[in-house]
């Protein structure tokens, strides 16, 4: 890209770069602006990536590249995904040491409701593609394809990529791309719908934040971890060695994969994925603190700054590689069908939780969260309810959410249509 006629010259990984900071700064900046205390925060980065990506995806496809053998090969895409998984793995790595230390003993009191919850918020979401699948498939010529398109739109109004991973293995390949740009197309209000409910919830409930938060930290049971009785052996002071490592450990525990058919590891098979193995892998060091003699905690500021840099990273990189295809592949109706099957199990689940689990209302909207696989959510709602302790409830219900989700998208491809 050229500035000034040419006095300015920005090519290669340096343009790339160039776009990840003018989306930041800009994205910010609209995610500053606050319409009756509501605002999208750090949303605001993923809807100027989204616009990004639609009007620059060209310049980006044309200058991102490297010389191999002597030959140019385009690397947008790879770069681009990179950046998403880096951000993806900084802020759930984060969110497990975050969550930890609290995590197991809010497990033990209320993994009823955390499982209930995860099961009938993504049961909600496939009945919604199902009854959409049978209202829209009169105008469709090809009802195979619309179903991928279909299961497309689930997992991007879930934002939930081992869905949208399982959804294109179980389709023929000749409709792979439908699941691709249903995906895309949902994946816009599937990001903003539940960063604005964790906002105005608790607005339309005229919550006590004080008392909310009270409610959701995790009581002590009186049961006390062995504390390790020599000194502990610090890698660095902040903590960047323990973190490094729970990454590793976790991207490793996420491409284990198990087969779900007789066809083996060439099949559809399950994994957690980066985002699975990362998460669980933190919330086991963040849990123990040590191992032995040496210490696995990090600074929890540190933790503060990689958090809200990974989402950042994440949108940046989700949004980029969505707006591309966003307008070339955009249908009004399938937009629709994407809020309905983002809306419908999000509400149905919190009605849910609070009159028949009787959650608070903190502990109510992390599980959504987790159940709707939403990660920027989390990171909104971190900074609505002004406690880390809502990370424990997405951290429960995830797993959860993750497993039922991939199994409903199979299930939907498989049977319906």
């Amino acid at each position: 890209m050229s500035l000034l006629g040419g006095v300015i010259s920005v090519k290669g990984i340096a343009f790339l770069m160039f776009s990840v900071f003018v989306i930041a700064a800009v994205g910010y900046a609209l995610g500053r602006i606050t319409i009756k205390g509501v605002s999208l925060g750090t949303a605001g980065v993923f809807i100027v990536a989204l616009f990004y990506g639609a009007l620059f995806s060209g310049p980006l496809q044309a200058t991102v590249t490297q010389m191999v053998n002597g030959s140019p090969v385009d690397i947008s895409s790879n770069a681009l995904k990179i950046v998403e998984n880096l951000g993806l793995i900084l802020f759930v790595t984060s969110v497990g040491f975050i969550a930890g230390p609290n995590f197991f003993k809010n497990l033990k009191q209320n993994y009823k409701s955390y499982i209930l919850l995860g099961l009938v918020v993504i049961l909600a979401g496939g009945l919604s593609c199902i009854a959409c699948f049978y209202i829209g498939k009169g105008g469709e010529s090809d009802p195979k394809e619309f179903v991928a398109m279909l299961v497309g739109l689930l997992s991007g109004s879930l934002t939930s990529t081992p869905a949208f991973s399982a959804a294109k293995a179980t389709v023929l390949p000749e409709y792979e791309d439908a699941v691709t740009v249903g995906h895309g197309i949902a994946y816009l209000f599937g990001v903003i719908g539940v960063v604005l409910f964790v906002q105005i919830m608790p607005k339309l409930m005229k919550a006590n934040m004080d008392e909310e938060r009270a409610k959701i930290a995790v009581v002590d049971t009186g049961s006390k971890k062995k504390e390790y009785k020599g000194k502990l052996i610090e890698m660095d002071q902040f903590g960047f060695m323990a973190f490094a490592l729970a990454a590793f450990i976790g991207i490793l525990v996420g491409a284990i994969r198990i087969p779900l058919s007789s066809k083996g590891f060439s099949g559809t098979t399950f994994s957690l994925t980066t985002t699975g193995g990362t998460l669980l892998t933190a919330l086991v060091f963040g849990h123990f603190g040590h191992f032995g003699p040496m210490s696995v905690k990090v600074e929890k500021r540190v933790l503060e700054i990689f958090r809200e840099l990974g989402l950042m990273l994440f949108l940046i990189g989700a949004g980029i590689a969505g707006g591309a295809k966003f307008v070339e592949y955009f249908k009004l109706i399938y937009f629709v069908y994407g809020i309905v099957m983002t809306i419908i199990p999000m509400v149905l689940g919190f009605l849910f939780a609070k009159y028949v689990l009787k959650l608070s209302l903190l502990n109510n909207l992390g599980s959504i969260t987790g159940g709707m696989t939403s990660t920027p959510a989390l990171g909104t709602l971190i900074n609505v309810a002004g406690t880390d302790d809502v990370a424990s409830a997405y951290a429960a219900t995830y797993p959860i959410a993750l497993i039922a989700v991939v199994i409903i998208s199979q299930a939907i491809c498989l049977f319906v249509g």
